[in-house]
This record gives structure tokens, C-alpha cells and sequence, in this order.
């Protein structure tokens, strides 16, 4: 009789012990962790996000183009890649329909995906310019548009790598400039509709940090095709192609990935994070954006004051307190 009952307990225990630790137990555990995607999660700043975001208690649907990066995300913990090409269409549909299938749902979506090209406007093909916007502003548009029933599904997050030349651009980083203005614009608008859902949107604008965007505009600044075989800027040119070199080697971008976890986690996300790794880069950013205050409020039909401008500061610093 007693060793019925050991043998009894014995099972029971053993029972308890498959059920702890089968992959099923794991999996649910897993199934706890908030799910968000990471576009271009494959190298530089989506790639950073993706380590932190993966190893702070979320899920990472990483995505990546190429067979080989696919596989080298697999390998994280955390981490499942997701082929995406945030230009076709085909992909991301596809990946709305992977990603619904896991039965986790979606809490976050990071717009990361982006590409960078410098060279002089009056130069460089109108196509150069088409396919900075394909990835830049087209590629978040399409990404959420398609993702937008899941997140609101979860009252989620969406996170958009934006970029300090959405605040200020000069001369060279026009069309890169152009695309980042668009992503700020479009942050807001879309902040604006997703409220009602109880759906949270930022920017985030990253300073120079390690980027693979930065080799990518290296090789188009070597294959000519955005500069006059004569072209009057042959002296920025030659600077562009050091700096290039200077910001693929620049600062990693660990400082970008903890502002997508406070987006993401935050119970009061702010609507943009400035992410820089220096005082004067951040200085100089905030002085371009009161410079276009400014200059919006040069000599127009209601110019305001000094002491009218400092009191609205202080009235919309107040909003944010």
C-alpha cells in the first residue's frame, strides 16, 4: 500500500516536472512578452534596438531582406525574423499575415527601415530622389497602414526613426532632409488619428550614431550618379566622402534603442526624443528649430514681440510639464 502511494507521488511529481519545463511551457512564458517589429532590424541602429528591445522582455519580429541576416537573427534570444522589404508590397503582406498566425498579437511596431543619399539637388536625378522616399516615407506608411488593425488591437505603440536633418537640413542632405522632414509630418498626423484607439506614436531623432545608411550613401556618393561629371560642389564632395566614413565608424547607437524602450514602455511617451551623442549637436538642432520660429515670425501681418514669444515658450513648455 505505502509504495503505491510512492510510486503514486513519484508520477505526480515526475508529471509536474515534464509540465514546468516541456517547450510548451516554455513557449507560454514567451507568449508573455510583448511582441513589436523592427524594420531594418538587420545592421546599425535596427539592429541595436533589436538587441536591447529582445533582451529587456520583449519579442522581437526582426526584419531583414537577406537569407543570411534572417538566419544570424533566428539565432538571438528573444528574436524571430521576419522577411520584409518595406518597398514591396507583397512582403509586408506577408508578414501581416506570419506575424497574425503566432496568436500573440502585436503591442509595438518600430518604422527603422531607412536608407540616406547626399549629393546636390540641382543635380542629382529626380529617380535618386524617388527611391530615398520609397524607403524613408513610403516604407512607414505602408508598414503601418498594413499593421495598423493589430496595434490598435493591443493599444499599442508605434515608434519612427526619424533623424535630427527632420529638424534641420543643409546643403547636400537635401533629399535625405526632404524624407525626414516627412516622417516628422507624419508622426504628428498620425499621432492625431491613432488617439481615439488608445494608440501612442513618436519620433525619434537620432544624432550621428554607427549606421549602415551611412555606407549606403558612401556607395552612392562613389557611383557618380547624383553628381555632373563637371559638378560645381567637387569641394563637398570630397568633405561628404570623409564624414561618411567618420559617421559609419561614429557612436553606438545603444543611446536610440533605450528611447524606443521608453516610447514603447512609458506610461507618458513623449511625442519626440532628440538622441544625440554631444552637446553642440544638440544645442545647435533646438537653435535651428527657434531659428524657423523665428523666421516665421519675421515681419508677417501679426508679428509677435520678444516678451510675446517668451510667454507662449513658457505656455507650451507648461503643456509638457
Amino acid at each position: 500500500m505505502y509504495g503505491e502511494l510512492i510510486v503514486k507521488n513519484l508520477t505526480l511529481v515526475l508529471s509536474l516536472f515534464v509540465v514546468i519545463f516541456s517547450p510548451s511551457s516554455v513557449f507560454a512564458d514567451d507568449a508573455k512578452l510583448k511582441a513589436v517589429l523592427v524594420t531594418g532590424a538587420n545592421s546599425g541602429i535596427g539592429l541595436r534596438i533589436t538587441e536591447v528591445l529582445s533582451a529587456n522582455g520583449y519579442l522581437v519580429y526582426a526584419g531583414a531582406r537577406k537569407e543570411e541576416d534572417l538566419r544570424r537573427l533566428d539565432a538571438m534570444e528573444n528574436v524571430e525574423s521576419v522577411r520584409i522589404d518595406v518597398t514591396v508590397q507583397s512582403d509586408i503582406d506577408a508578414a501581416v499575415k506570419s506575424i497574425g498566425s503566432k496568436g500573440r498579437g502585436l503591442y509595438g511596431l518600430v518604422n527603422n527601415a531607412g536608407i540616406a543619399m547626399a549629393g546636390p539637388l540641382i543635380e542629382a536625378p529626380i529617380e535618386a530622389l524617388m527611391s530615398v522616399f520609397d524607403v524613408n516615407v513610403y516604407g512607414p506608411y505602408r508598414v503601418t497602414q498594413a499593421f495598423a488593425p493589430l496595434i490598435i488591437e493591443s493599444k499599442g505603440r508605434i515608434v519612427n526613426i526619424s533623424s535630427i536633418a527632420g529638424i534641420s537640413s543643409g546643403s547636400m542632405g537635401g533629399k535625405y532632409g526632404m524624407s525626414k522632414h516627412a516622417v516628422e509630418a507624419y508622426t504628428d498626423s498620425l499621432a492625431a488619428e491613432m488617439v481615439r484607439f488608445g494608440v501612442r506614436v513618436s519620433a525619434i531623432e537620432p544624432g550621428s550614431y554607427a549606421s549602415n545608411a551611412a555606407a549606403t550613401s558612401a556607395k552612392w556618393l562613389e557611383s557618380g550618379t547624383n553628381w555632373r561629371a563637371n559638378s560645381a560642389y567637387k569641394t563637398e564632395l570630397e568633405f561628404l566622402r570623409a564624414a561618411m566614413v567618420r559617421k559609419h565608424t561614429g557612436k553606438d547607437p545603444e543611446d536610440v534603442a533605450k528611447a524606443v524602450m521608453n516610447a514603447l514602455g512609458s506610461e507618458t511617451p513623449k511625442r519626440r526624443y532628440l538622441v544625440v551623442g554631444d552637446a553642440y549637436t544638440a544645442h545647435s538642432t533646438i537653435g535651428n528649430a527657434i531659428l524657423r520660429m523665428l523666421q516665421l515670425n519675421q515681419d508677417q501681418a501679426y508679428t509677435m514681440s520678444r516678451e510675446q514669444l517668451i510667454k507662449m515658450l513658457d505656455e507650451q513648455q507648461e503643456k509638457l510639464d
